[in-house]
């Protein structure tokens, strides 16, 4: 675990700060990253073996800022699942972290409140939800702790009924002091929510549609993160124009039977215009952003999804660099996953690789060609080894 290794790269997105870096040596000594410097520096000798990665594209891991590891994309009715519903939401569980962790987002924040599975070790960096009930009065209490606390306030944007009833500024307060120390997210649509949620004193807003711009600045002001989930509109925009229910794959979707909506497509095209206006908004007052996707909603799928929701991104005028910095410093320090985040001097050696060149992300990144973790290939990933090259002495 401590023999430095070295590894050759054609180009490089450390998330930064720094633009795409081409023809990178990597030096990794006990799972960290020693050094980082031109290839050229070691054209060879001493007979030491070389990772060759020049055909390749190197990444930090993605996060996703808003999963449901105990909900499913299938359109399926979990009605009637009876006594084996808990031997179903640990194989449904198991195989959530999987596609995830194959598709190389190994930063998880689980908003289904579900205990931390035995299949997370080796596989991704989970943060869970802490559990709200509310009590015979109607009132809602904190139940058990978690990592972090999320609450909705409006409900989801794509929800059949908004949340009921709503919260206000005073048993939003309520609630965030009953938190504990991890971070607070508040789901929040609308300007006067997201305005009750910012003076509540979240840490941060989840979709946020249409909040205007006074609260991005005040977000941008007081640092609050931001995770706009735009792939919850294009899903609902989907739903819309195929007058059914979209879930599967993004590559080839499949449409559930069902009756248009006078006007819904309309509203779910208006929707998305307006998240994406206000991502370029966020973009120019340097709001803190970070990729969720919603995946475990229906149509939304777990790993595969955060690509979809960085093409998003790009569609807003947002740069790969500031893409990928979202898709992954940013969860990653926001929910303290250490091990996770931009790649430097002295940080893990943990990062994806993708074949061909950068302008191929992040398209590419549906199907990697390989995971590192402390400078090691994944054991849990299943792909063809790469070439080793060994330098003529």
């Amino acid at each position: 675990m401590n023999a430095t290794r070295f590894i050759v790269v054609g180009s490089l997105i450390d998330v930064l700060g720094g633009r795409v870096r081409k023809r990178i040596l990597l030096t990794v000594q006990g799972g960290r990253i020693a050094a980082i410097g031109p290839a050229a520096e070691r054209a060879g000798g001493n007979g030491v073996a070389v990772q060759d990665l020049s055909h390749c594209t190197v990444v930090p891991p993605l996060v996703d800022c808003s999963v449901a590891l105990a909900g499913s994309s299938s359109l399926e009715s979990q009605a009637g699942r009876g006594e084996t519903a808990g031997s179903q939401d640990a194989t449904l569980v198991a195989r959530h972290l999987r596609d995830c962790h194959d598709h190389g987002v190994l930063g998880l924040a689980d908003r289904s409140a579900a205990a931390t599975p035995a299949e997370a070790q080796g596989l991704v960096t989970l943060r869970s939800c802490g559990r709200l009930v509310r009590g015979d009065d109607g009132v809602l209490e904190v139940a058990a702790a978690g990592d972090f606390l999320r609450i909705d306030s409006t409900g989801d944007i794509d929800a059949d009924t908004p949340a009921s009833p709503g919260l206000d500024r005073q048993a939003l307060g309520r609630l965030l002091a009953q938190r504990g120390p991890g971070r607070t997210v508040v789901v929040a649509n609308g300007a006067t929510a997201v305005t009750e949620a910012l003076a509540a004193g979240c840490d941060a807003i989840e979709q946020g549609y249409r909040m205007g711009e006074a609260n991005l600045r005040l977000m941008a002001r007081n640092r609050v993160l931001w995770i706009p989930s735009l792939l919850r509109a294009r899903n609902g925009l989907d739903c819309a124009s195929s007058g059914g229910s979209v879930c599967c794959r993004f590559s080839l979707r499949a449409v559930a039977p069902g009756e248009p909506q006078p006007g819904a497509e309309a509203y779910w095209r208006g929707l998305l215009a307006d998240q994406l206006a206000q991502l370029r908004l966020a973009r120019s007052l340097g709001v803190p952003v970070a990729v969720g996707t919603g995946a475990g909603s229906p149509g939304i799928l777990h790993g595969e999804s955060v690509v979809e929701e960085m093409k998003l991104f790009l569609r807003a005028g947002w740069s790969l660099e500031e893409t990928m910095h979202s898709a992954s410093e940013q969860g990653a320090r926001f929910f303290g996953m250490d091990n996770l985040g931009g790649l430097a001097v002295g940080r893990p050696a943990t990062f994806l690789v993708t074949r061909g060149s950068p302008q191929q992300l992040p398209r590419k990144l549906a199907y990697l060609e390989g995971i590192y973790l402390g400078g090691q290939p994944s054991d849990s990933y299943r792909k063809n080894p790469v070439k080793v090259v060994h330098p003529r002495p």
